[in-house]
């Protein structure tokens, strides 16, 4: 954790703002907490900035994420963290039928609660991922939200993860 602690607000956003999807400004706020007497305290230093963000900002989140299981090449927003997490989930390989399915559930949960369907796609699997979109359906829209922050906190702590292990390489 030194060489966090010891990182620069820009040199810290460089590193940690890709955790949360487009949305450097969660590392921004959370530097300002540090230092972090290990990972779990700046993860619940970033935590804890989303959770006292504005409601704007975490649609702005929520909406920053791609649509899971789309065509890869059609998205040129999809991060290489996003595509790499889609393809962990075999979402890059979905056959027709398969895909048909998810359009079709991705396009039902885009028209009740006009945000793309989250989930942390590392602790998942295709059948998981399906399962989960048609049993989040019947949420409400205030639930969905919170559900869909639950597993961008999933997500970020991953990436976070993913991270500090390539910090640990580097000379």
């Amino acid at each position: 954790m030194d060489r966090v602690n010891e990182a620069s607000t820009v040199r810290f956003v460089e590193l940690f703002g890709p955790i949360y999807e487009h949305s450097p400004w969660i590392a921004q706020r959370a530097h300002a907490h540090g230092p972090f007497a290990d990972v779990e305290a700046m993860l619940a230093a970033m935590r804890h900035e989303l959770d006292r963000a504005t409601d704007a900002e975490k649609m702005a989140l929520i909406r920053a994420h791609p649509e899971l299981a789309q065509r890869m090449g059609v998205d040129p927003t999809l991060t290489s963290a996003s595509a790499a997490e889609q393809a962990s989930a075999g979402l890059d390989r979905l056959t027709p039928d398969e895909f048909t399915t998810f359009r079709t559930l991705n396009d039902a949960y885009a028209a009740r609660f006009g945000i793309p369907f989250i989930i942390c796609v590392r602790r998942s699997d295709k059948e998981g991922i399906l399962n989960g979109i048609r049993n989040r359906l019947d949420n409400t829209p205030e639930e969905e939200q919170q559900a869909a922050l639950r597993e961008i906190n999933k997500i970020a702590a991953l990436r976070l993860a993913d991270v500090l292990a390539r910090l640990e390489q580097e000379p």
